[in-house]
């Protein structure tokens, strides 16, 4: 015992003697020898200790963005394992849907384990002692996270743990950001200040699956189907296809189709890109704007059958008057540019939706919309390109009960089976029902605007009855016309034949008959 208390008392004496050397050669060795002592005191440490540490810089390279990885460790500590530290530190992190995120503070540390072994995280700053002008405010201030771990498990943390962190950190992040709607900025070469190919905004449609209005089992369908696209990586992996799942929504106007599309966003946790092709003036500039879109994200071409010449119908602009005040030329081309007619075709999109260049982000959703299926090509919306079809057709009896829960608050009404009858024998699109069920005051109460509904169907009904009343009276007086067309043609036809007659009974008596 004597020993062990004496060992232990010459080892605290020696480790005190290397603390006292170590700090006076800080001060007076010169830096390359200074250099050497830093080298093998760090492998002396490391030969006694049987701890392992990793250090993640904030910045890395030339410091000008912001490692992922770092972020990523910081969002994963911050949402599993902040609550158990004291000293906490408060940063407002962009496009979060939280005004601000916590962190450790600087020298604290977190205790974190991964099957049963534990590991310390701690972070840290410095601060350099001279002073450097820089543009970037962070580059003068190092931060970093270090973690320590015993040495015997170092291929469980450098491999599986580390792995489970920088992946739980990218879904803390994607669950928590702020969704963005972007659309893409008109084409023009000559815009310098246009630093980007898409403009955005925080995109805040409220639309869910639980506010849409349509079918029960049509909906859940494309609930179940959008999950399984969610969770399909490794599928579609080991079939060799792009990640990504193409949409078809069609139906005649105000049949919530852009409700659909703001409803799969919010489910899917997805930002939206608007993609105007109109816009777009050539197939290279389509392929570009397209890499430029993120992983889970829906890129949205509404209306495709009047984006394309090979598709639909695209106005032509007017010509403008070749005698106006002149204009300046770097104004003049960049007029000149925007007017340019657009060169993208059919097959340049087919390209980029489902070529070579469709893989380059994963997990996209493309969602083409249209009220004419029919003008659309074959090829467009062939199987593999447009994976599921949605007909998104005229109000029915269940779309209407959602109506009138989300905006009377009433699940069942003496006047409900009166609609649905009504529903039963007109069209109606859901736009029309939304608008004739919203209150006009607050005067207005559940019977008020159901019977609003009842009345705009019947108007409806009658003027439908009217309609087609009069398709079916043109269409027989067309019928009526053409018949007396024809009698009139076969009088005509007799007549000549009669009169051809004539003429050669008059020349047999004349004698010049053969």
């Amino acid at each position: 015992m004597g020993f062990v208390e004496d060992l232990w008392a010459k080892s605290g004496s020696i480790m005190a003697t290397i603390m006292f050397v170590y700090a006076m050669s800080e001060k007076f060795l010169p830096p390359h020898l200074l250099a050497y002592l830093r080298k093998y005191t760090h492998k002396l440490a490391s030969f006694v200790s049987p701890y392992i540490q990793i250090i993640f810089h904030e910045f890395g390279g030339e410091r000008l963005k912001r490692s992922d990885a770092f972020t990523a460790i910081q969002t994963y500590l911050s949402a599993n394992s902040s609550h158990r530290v004291r000293r906490l530190k408060a940063e407002v992190v962009k496009d979060s849907q939280t005004p601000f995120v916590l962190s450790m503070a600087d020298n604290e540390e977190i205790t974190d384990e991964f099957q049963g072994v534990k590991v310390w995280w701690t972070s840290t700053s410095t601060t350099p002692k001279t002073q450097s002008f820089s543009f970037y405010p962070a580059s003068d201030e190092k931060r970093f996270l270090t973690l320590s771990f015993h040495k015997r498990y170092r291929d469980l943390i450098t491999g599986p743990y580390l792995k489970h962190v920088i992946d739980e950190g990218k879904a803390i992040a994607i669950k928590n950001r702020q969704l963005k709607l972007y659309t893409n900025n008109p084409s023009s070469r000559w815009y310098g200040y246009r630093s980007t190919k898409w403009s955005h905004i925080v995109f805040e449609h409220p639309a869910t699956f639980e506010t849409l209005a349509m079918e029960p089992e049509k909906k859940q369908e494309i609930v179940n189907d959008l999950v399984k696209f969610r969770n399909g990586k490794e599928y579609y992996a080991k079939i060799g296809k792009a990640w990504k799942r193409g949409y078809l929504l069609y139906g005649p106007p105000g049949t919530g189709k852009s409700s659909m599309i703001a409803a799969m966003a919010n489910f899917m946790n997805y930002d939206v890109y608007d993609l105007e092709l109109t816009a777009v003036k050539e197939n290279a500039e389509l392929r570009k704007l397209l890499i430029d879109t993120s992983s889970k994200s829906i890129i949205v071409i509404e209306d495709i059958d009047c984006s394309l010449d090979l598709t639909g119908q695209r106005k032509k602009k007017e010509k403008k008057d070749d005698n106006k005040e002149a204009k300046d030329p770097i104004a003049k081309m960049a007029e000149e540019e925007e007017n340019k007619d657009s060169k993208v075709t059919l097959s340049g999109l087919l390209n980029c939706i489902d070529g070579i260049w469709s893989a380059c982000s994963g997990e996209r959703i493309i969602i083409f919309t249209t009220n004419f299926v029919d003008k659309l090509d074959p090829a467009l919306i062939r199987r593999g390109r447009m994976d599921k079809r949605i007909v998104l057709s005229y109000c029915c009896y269940e779309a209407f009960k959602v109506f009138a829960k989300n905006y009377l608050g009433v699940e069942s009404h003496e006047l409900f089976p009166k609609i649905e009858e009504l529903l039963g024998e007109t069209n109606m699109t859901p736009a029309d029902v939304a608008e004739n069920l919203m209150p006009k005051s607050i005067n207005e109460d559940a019977q008020t605007c159901l019977q609003n509904l009842i009345n705009a169907l019947e108007l409806s009904k009658e003027e439908a009855k009217k309609k087609t009343e009069e398709e079916t009276k043109k269409k027989a007086e067309e019928e009526e016309a053409r018949l007396e067309a024809e009698k009139e043609k076969e009088e005509c036809a007799q007549q000549e034949v009669k009169a051809n007659g004539k003429s050669g009974d008059v020349v047999k008596e004349n004698g010049f008959s053969h």
